[in-house]
């Protein structure tokens, strides 16, 4: 996972929790703990365009969410969900338990040092989102200021599971780069391999895995959906407001039925074997602080290592 590292389930903080971070205006919601948030659903149950819902990634081994993202839906059908992190959005991600960001700790301990959440402000451009049902990826577009387009990026993951508020998914830290002239790379392999030290990934998941990251390279070699779409051409409605992040992120449960392995709903503490990413808060995007952390957020990537054609 690249936008923000993920980490240990709980209560977002540092000193200064989700409920008094909204004290200062930083784009929590209050005691209500949805805010303005919205979960508007059409007659056909899908949400509508400009609905406000929680993107969420539970924490490897656990099932507790550890990252989550209010967004704004774009575009929810039987065949796609398409939502906008918009800049300045307040969101949760983990940092190691001394405060060190993940992507400073070193692959040796980054998945077995106890981790904890705190609130990180989304800075540089935003970035639009895309998943279909049942596809064990999503697929992430980014832009430079001018709305340039970047890159897109496949984040392999388990299929969404959808609830009312929003979806739920768990990181499987291998990831692709994919440019606007059609090359591709692989991302984060010295992050996959390190999972699978630290038992995050066992061998029949690496397998899928890799089988999910095959699959993806077919439609980028063939240029097929959602590459060909369009979507770099996109820009959201400009009257959206900025999702707020409600107090109880974590405490919202999945819908009933059958689950992936360990997954579940609020939880506390900290979890030291959990995800993260290896290009988190370079390029165009930078810095910020909400209450009292600071952190890098959203990626710009960068092309080293070896280059598909």
């Amino acid at each position: 996972m690249t936008a923000e590292t993920a980490g240990a389930p709980g209560a977002a903080g540092r000193a200064g929790t989700a409920g008094t971070q909204a004290a200062h205006g930083t784009g929590v919601a209050g005691a209500d703990g949805d805010g303005e948030r919205e979960r508007e659903r059409q007659d056909d149950g899908y949400w509508a365009p400009g609905t406000r819902i929680l993107w969420r990634y539970r924490a490897n081994g656990t099932g507790h969410p550890h990252i989550c993202r209010p967004v704004t839906v774009v575009r929810d059908t039987p065949d796609l969900l398409a939502a906008w992190v918009a800049p300045g959005t307040v969101c949760v991600k983990p940092e190691m338990a001394d405060g060190t960001p993940v992507h400073h700790e070193p692959l040796d301990t980054r998945y077995t040092r106890p981790r904890r959440t705190v609130l990180s402000r989304w800075f540089g451009t935003g970035v639009l989102k895309l998943a279909r049902p049942d596809e064990p990826w999503s697929v992430w577009l980014f832009w430079e200021r001018d709305w340039q387009f970047k890159n897109w990026y496949v984040n392999l993951e388990e299929p969404h599971r959808r609830w009312p508020g929003g979806i739920d998914s768990e990181d499987h830290f291998l990831d692709i780069a994919v440019y606007p002239d059609r090359g591709w790379e692989w991302r984060d392999e010295d992050e996959f391999a390190a999972a699978r030290r630290a038992g995050l990934v066992d061998d029949g998941l690496a397998e899928r895995v890799r089988a999910a990251g095959s699959a993806v390279v077919e439609q980028i070699e063939s240029w097929a959906s959602p590459f060909s779409d369009g979507w770099e051409n996109w820009r959201p409605d400009p009257r959206w407001p900025v999702p707020l992040l409600p107090r109880d992120w974590d405490g919202r449960p999945p819908p009933a039925g059958p689950e992936p392995a360990g997954s579940g709903a609020n939880g506390t503490g900290t979890n030291g074997g959990t995800n993260g990413t290896g290009v988190n808060g370079t390029g165009t995007n930078g810095t910020g602080t909400v209450g009292a952390g600071a952190d890098t957020t959203a990626p710009g990537l960068r092309r080293n290592g070896h280059r598909h054609p």
